[in-house]
């Protein structure tokens, strides 16, 4: 018999985060055995006991799902949206799973996001106390001088708190005023580098997420994806702490 937590069986399953999971729990909808729980931490056995969300029995499941998406630009960072605009579930709708996108990138910025249907991983993966390691490549236009790396590498000040790049490199200078910049970080606050460039009065034109941890966007064409292989999925878990 294994006894796992009761939000990490609904996880699993691929109903939800499992932050929005011991939300369902909390809010009642969730019932095991015909029981309906709200205390958050209480184990079961998902092979034996019925777990049902507002009524439906759950499916778990048994296969695992990676994938590195190239998000285009002008896509919003949800699995659908109400008002109909372009979003990510637009280019998944022939897939079975219920997919979760791994963070977000905002709606004007593109590049390498993942998808998966393991809600573990995915609380994991997004938590800051877990923050992986992501780089960016941006199109910048003014100015861009040895102090702006090192103020970026010391820190800047932001409403919210400071912010720090781990790594900034000039990739292609194309003129005095217009660079092509590589930037590392690990923090995933929103728009937090378009946040850190704007305190340096620099303008962003262009944002792409090259790497995501141990993964690379390589040779992905936008709006493409494809799976990620047993060895990247081994080294997320080694990031991760999950084997």
């Amino acid at each position: 018999m294994s006894l796992i937590r009761l939000q990490k069986i609904l996880a699993d399953a691929g109903i939800a985060s499992r932050r929005a999971s011991e939300q369902l729990i909390l809010d009642g909808r969730v019932s095991v055995d015909g029981n309906q729980i709200f205390e958050l931490g209480i184990k079961f056995d998902p092979e034996i006991s019925k777990v049902e969300v507002d009524g439906e029995a759950i499916k778990l499941n048994k296969v695992k799902t990676y994938l590195a998406f190239y998000k285009p630009r002008g896509v919003i960072s949800t699995m659908s949206d109400p008002e109909g605009r372009p979003n990510l579930g637009d280019f998944f709708e022939e897939r079975n799973e219920r997919l979760f996108h791994v963070g977000r990138l905002d709606k004007e910025s593109e590049g390498l996001i993942l998808l998966t249907n393991d809600g573990t991983f995915t609380h994991r993966a997004t938590h800051p106390s877990y923050g992986m390691n992501k780089k960016y490549l941006l199109e910048i236009e003014g100015q861009f001088l040895k102090e702006h790396i090192d103020q970026l590498l010391k820190g800047v000040v932001l409403e919210d708190g400071m912010a720090r790049a781990l790594e900034v490199k000039v990739v292609r200078e194309v003129n005095p005023k217009h660079h092509w910049v590589e930037v590392s970080l690990h923090e995933g606050r929103f728009h937090i580098i378009r946040r850190m460039f704007e305190f340096l009065e620099i303008e962003v034109i262009r944002l792409i997420r090259t790497e995501f941890g141990p993964i690379s966007i390589g040779e992905i064409k936008e709006g493409r994806w494809r799976a990620l292989n047993s060895v990247e999925v081994d080294n997320l878990y080694k990031v991760l702490k999950l084997n």
